[in-house]
């Protein structure tokens, strides 16, 4: 005999996770982040760093001439020169032009190599013209080498004037070597770099633990779940995301469990519904066989009748399994409705006649509606034999069809013993059965409502309940009128 087993090393084997996990992950992209970093830096502060500083330095003499521009008619221009002069190491030499000849008006030598104070007058006159012949401004930049490898000296000239005269400012700033400096930027980066991707697999070992730690748990309750274990309860601890998780995985765990006890009912009841016709055909026919006589129209009736239920049986379930699928399509058209209940009506006489019930259909005025005219029926018919398996002992039924703003409501009452408060909401479900004794309906299959419902929605209609203990129900659904 062929035994098969399933256990938490199948569920392991079907669920493993083929990649990363989330701690080498995150480690992978906190080390892209710091190489991000690191390569921002490496370009600002190793290859932009001598550009740069010789930028931030032009933008200081430059700053400095248009001060001296600025309060070239000041009295306190020696002091504000001096003041700018210190404060960022700048030799400074203004000249007035006067009969072309340029006069000294202020000084500030701030550095003894400074260029422009040792300069010849024939130099001083070439580096006016310079700055004349390129729209008032001229920069040069010499090597000091005999002073410091690498160092250098700039010198900015500005010719300017105002109302009445003519001025010629002369900078010069010194350009230390920053190679020294990209040096030791470059050594320093090296040792960054290590304790940065250190840091950060620390940081992402760290992490991860706070982060799985939770979602190894709940891994571990939903593989016993998937075991079949729906007492399992989902602990999820931590950031909001695991709770919310937890909490939902705690409400399908609750759904599956009903699921499954519910579908177990179902398959007990109609093993029974099936079981019982198959039993009485099986027990007449051996009856009609063996025994003289008892081939009589009576027998074969009973044979027919438990054959057609079972037939009725087995449709039902194919119908409600084609419309939960979606294979089943809707095909609308225009039809009397009220005519269709009469129609359904009719197959009641029997009945009527037979068991005493009492089916009565109230109505105002015959309307038409747009819908499946064959899936109506199922509904009407379905909703007739619930109220009929649940009346009471009056075994009274009464169908209402009321027409108000431009709807038709169709409505099913009986006199049975109701429906508490807390069992309306689910029987419309699937596998729902009020009471847990099953009983043989006594005309249908005993799965109506679920066809009921699946119909109702897929023609978005509206529909429900109405009981009272003690008092009967009332089902409802209501088409718009054509």
């Amino acid at each position: 005999m062929l035994k098969t087993e399933f256990s938490s090393k199948d569920i392991n084997k079907k669920t493993k996770f083929k990649g990363f996990g989330i701690r080498w992950t995150l480690f992978a992209f906190l080390a892209l982040f710091i190489a991000f970093v690191l390569l921002v830096v490496w370009v600002f502060q190793v290859l932009l760093l001598e550009p740069f500083y010789k930028n931030a330095k032009m933008k200081e003499m430059r700053l400095t001439a248009s001060i001296i521009e600025t309060n070239i008619e000041n009295d306190a221009l020696d002091q504000i020169a001096y003041t700018h002069a210190g404060d960022y190491s700048i030799c400074i030499l203004l000249y007035k032009i006067e009969n072309n000849h340029a006069n000294e008006i202020l000084s500030c030598e701030i550095s003894k190599r400074c260029m422009i104070h040792h300069m010849s007058s024939s130099s001083i006159t070439s580096l006016y013209n310079e700055a004349a012949s390129n729209g008032g401004e001229y920069i040069t930049t010499k090597s000091l080498d005999a002073f410091a490898k690498g160092a250098s000296s700039t010198i900015y000239v500005k010719n300017f004037q105002t109302h009445t005269e003519r001025y010629t400012l002369m900078l010069n700033s010194e350009f230390a070597p920053v190679s020294a400096t990209i040096k030791t930027y470059a050594a320093q980066f090296k040792w960054v770099s290590v304790i940065l991707v250190l840091g950060a697999l620390i940081i992402s070992l760290f992490m991860s633990r706070i982060i799985t730690s939770p979602i190894v748990k709940l891994n571990r309750s939903v593989k016993r779940l998937a075991m079949g274990d729906y007492n399992e309860i989902f602990k999820g601890k931590g950031y909001r995301e695991i709770r919310e998780l937890s909490d939902a995985l705690n409400y399908a765990s609750e759904e599956l469990s009903k699921n499954d006890r519910l579908q177990k009912e179902l398959i007990a009841n109609i093993s029974h519904d099936l079981r019982t016709p198959l039993t009485m055909i099986r027990g007449y026919s051996e009856v009609m066989r063996d025994l003289p006589g008892e081939n009589t129209p009576e027998n074969a009736q009973i044979v027919i009748d438990e054959t057609t239920r079972l037939s009725e049986l087995v449709g039902d379930m194919l119908d409600l399994s084609k419309i939960q699928s979606g294979s089943r399509k809707i095909t609308k058209e225009i039809f009397n409705f009220t005519e269709t209940i009469h129609s359904t009506m009719s197959r009641y006489e029997k009945l009527t006649e037979k068991d005493g019930y009492q089916i009565e259909f109230l109505y105002d005025e015959s309307v038409e509606v747009s819908a499946d005219r064959n899936m109506m029926l199922q509904v009407i018919y379905n909703l007739i034999n619930n109220a009929i398996n649940y009346t009471g002992s009056n075994k009274k039924v009464t169908v209402i069809q009321s027409v108000s703003n431009g709807k038709v409501r169709f409505s099913v009452t009986d006199t049975g013993n109701g429906i508490s408060g807390e069992e309306l909401p689910f029987i419309w479900d699937r596998y729902y059965k009020i009471d847990k004794v099953h009983r043989r309906a006594t005309v249908g299959t005993g799965i109506g409502l679920s066809i009921v419902k699946n119909i109702l929605e897929a023609h978005c209609a509206t529909y429900g309940v109405e009981s009272t203990l003690g008092s009967g129900s009332t089902f409802w659904f209501e088409l718009d009128i054509i």
